[in-house]
């Protein structure tokens, strides 16, 4: 039966180059009752409805749906003898779609742990891991046989069987430290200790499994990717990154084997905004900034109660999606369940489709050209926990809301990818906080500067070694100017800066003497040829409240700033800025790290925006055009999702440098579809944006 089932296609060429076509990507994901209970014409007519010209379906691991022939792979019971996935494989091909198989191979059924115990994860205490939400089942263990013997085989049956151009892997990365004697013994066969019984960044050891871990999850990726090649040389494995960055990966591993990367942040969560969806393409290309990548949204609330058959409100599925297409992100969105019994996301996912239909074109003639990059710290963030690691990247998320507020482009840069050619892309550089840098690291930023280009600093930065040894003083210290006095302190209540001197990052507070501080701070000694516009006041009670007021003068520097002879800019804030912004969002706090940047950057800003609202811009650029998107965060619950209404924005006004020697020919606005009246003026084009209902791309050509 399965040679019948066989899809050879010779008629339609599949090329390694198929991936660029698939730009708006449907994804069913079975679940055990569809073969039963699906409707394959609805989901054809989802296909069509959202001009979706790729589509990811379920096809085995955990279960089969399609009739496997693999020892202990389970099938569906309700299959029977059809092939749900097999027939929308056949359907979708039919419609000219590409075509990638989906498996989850995080869990195994009773008969298969039975017959092979060693498939199965191992918990601290040496006992079975039991599937945490369906104890029915057992977790597999990812770092052993069964991703290296039993996978490949389900890998290799479903390449042959089906014309796909890719398997995609979810959930395939494993789930904590598994105790087997296998892995005891592999682990401390590489690096000669015990496993470690938690997550501490202090412990050699466990620092040492993660190294080992990544070498496993490399050893994966390879194995998996040469099965599906030596079966279709054009086809790909694809794993899920997640929506982290790719510090968790050898990237010499994805340079050789994943032609474009997928991330799995599906919507928010609590408090996150919406721009969240274009920030995890920027951390994506911030290791392979010229590799497509495919942002998820799911059309259900993503919170931690995981209603996962849920509809969202049409405007959080918008924002998401159409967040995601504004930064150059492919789209994709993901429906649970083949039975539809809520129908409210279809039109709204049509829509949002649409518009990344309509900017497609540009996006595909153009690349990111922003003047600032935040430097995405994946050396200090990859030694901590899950749960450290979100408090640590607080400090990004900080100025990352901030150069939002501020319209100012930007976009990311891994630390594990400062080569000159990369950094030089860029005007300024922001480490929010990237306390673990080498000394090869500090060397390329410190290269930098002496090129000309400026840096934007805070807190811990350079404090540690690439393996989180605490340093004497600054790794960068020579760049900032400065010298570590005393600290980090940890919490401070009640603290304030002075404003000491007559400087561009001390503009805008007319009236204020002084603002909030911080709540970690770093005493430094500023060194000679720098300037200090904002100086610490000695901390001072809270309480009682006829104790509340300052004992001794301002002394000691917050802020410092220097200009060095090969013309760069360097700020530097020795306290927690970043991370204080994002809890608290004080407006003195985002206008410091607005003029910390645009005194850095030394010029007018290539891009200028104003008008009311919230925009979350990005700026692209080819030989012949630039391509500017606005997206409209203006909503009633811009920081609390699920988002129930977008506000249109009234007109804004868009100035554009052009570079030198252009003979600007025309400028439009993509989305509506209309030319723009502009004028041109000392190499800027200036034009009038009437209304940004959710996106609008404004596209300015030259000759």
């Amino acid at each position: 039966m399965l040679e019948t089932r066989r899809r050879q296609d010779e008629s339609k060429l599949r090329t390694p180059d198929w991936f660029k076509t698939a730009t708006r990507w449907t994804q069913l994901t079975f679940v055990e009752d569809d073969p039963e209970k699906c409707d394959p014409a609805f989901w054809i007519d989802v296909f069509k409805r959202t001009k979706s010209n790729a589509v990811c379906l379920s096809a085995g691991g955990y279960i089969a749906f399609y009739p496997s022939q693999v020892p202990y792979h389970y099938i569906s019971k309700y299959l029977g003898d059809q092939d749900i996935f097999g027939a929308l494989v056949d359907a979708a091909r039919r419609l000219d779609m590409h075509v990638m198989a989906r498996v989850d191979p995080h869990a195994i059924h009773d008969d298969a742990a039975k017959a092979h115990p060693e498939w199965v994860q191992i918990t601290a205490d040496g006992t079975p891991f039991r599937h945490w939400a369906y104890p029915d089942v057992w977790v597999a263990n990812a770092y052993g046989e069964y991703n290296t013997v039993f996978m490949p085989e389900v890998v290799k049956e479903i390449v042959s069987t089906y014309d796909i151009d890719a398997i995609f892997a979810n959930r395939w990365q494993g789930h904590g430290v598994d105790y087997s004697e296998d892995s005891a013994r592999r682990f401390k066969d590489a690096f000669g200790h015990d496993l470690p019984i938690k997550q501490d960044a202090s412990d050699p050891a466990w620092q040492a499994w993660l190294q080992w871990r990544r070498r496993v999850l490399a050893d994966v990726i390879a194995q998996w990717d040469d099965e599906v090649k030596a079966i279709r040389p054009h086809a790909s494995f694809i794993p899920n990154m997640a929506g982290a960055s790719l510090m968790e990966f050898d990237l010499s591993v994805i340079e050789e084997h994943c032609p474009f990367l997928v991330v799995d942040h599906q919507g928010r969560r609590g408090v996150e905004c919406g721009w969240s969806a274009g920030r995890n393409g920027k951390r994506i290309r911030a290791s392979f900034p010229d590799r497509p990548v495919v942002l998820i949204t799911s059309i259900g609330l993503e919170e931690e109660y995981r209603w996962k058959d849920s509809v969202n409100t049409p405007e959080e599925m918008q924002l998401w999606i159409n967040d995601g297409t504004a930064h150059g992100l492919n789209a994709w969105f993901t429906k649970f369940n083949g039975v539809v019994p809520d129908r409210r996301w279809v039109e709204p996912v049509s829509e949002a489709f649409e518009l990344h239909t309509l900017v497609e074109p540009v996006l595909l003639e153009t690349q990111p050209t922003a003047e600032i990059a935040i430097i995405d710290p994946s050396t200090t963030l990859r030694y901590w926990s899950s749960e450290e690691r979100i408090l640590a990247e607080r400090h990004e998320l900080g100025f990352y809301q901030a150069l939002v507020e501020a319209r100012l482009p930007f976009e990311m840069l891994s630390d594990q990818m400062m080569s000159e050619d990369k950094l030089d892309r860029f005007k300024v550089i922001v480490l929010a906080n990237a306390s673990c840098l080498s000394d090869a690291q500090c060397a390329a930023i410190r290269s930098y500067v002496e090129r000309g280009g400026s840096v934007v600093a805070a807190y811990e930065t350079s404090l540690r070694d690439e393996n989180g040894q605490p340093r004497a003083d600054f790794g960068l210290g020579d760049v900032f100017g400065v010298k570590r006095a005393s600290g980090p302190r940890g919490m401070v209540k009640n603290t304030y800066i002075a404003l000491t001197e007559d400087h561009p990052v001390s503009h805008g507070y007319d009236g204020a003497s002084r603002i909030i501080g911080g709540t970690r701070l770093i005493d430094v000694e500023a060194e000679a040829g720098t300037q200090a516009p904002f100086l610490y006041i000695p901390d001072f009670p809270d309480l009682p409240m006829e104790e509340v007021y300052p004992r001794s003068e301002p002394h000691v520097p917050a802020v410092i700033t220097r200009e060095t002879s090969s013309g760069s800019r360097v700020v530097f804030i020795p306290w927690n800025l970043g991370e204080i912004f994002w809890e608290v969002l004080a407006p003195d706090h985002a206008r410091l790290i607005s003029n910390a940047v645009r005194w850095a950057l030394k010029d007018v800003p290539n891009v200028i925006v104003e008008g009311p609202g919230i925009l979350d811009l990005a700026v692209r650029e080819s030989k012949s055009c630039i391509a500017l998107s606005l997206l409209n965060l203006t909503n009633p619950m811009m920081m609390k999702g699920p988002v129930r209404e977008s506000i249109p924005l009234p007109t804004q006004t868009v100035s554009i440098k052009i570079p030198a020697g252009r003979q600007v020919e025309k400028a439009r606005l993509v989305v509506a579809c209309q030319e723009l009246k502009m004028t041109v003026k000392e190499g800027r084009v200036n034009v009038r944006v009437n209304e940004v209902d959710r996106l609008e791309m404004v596209h300015i050509t030259w000759k």
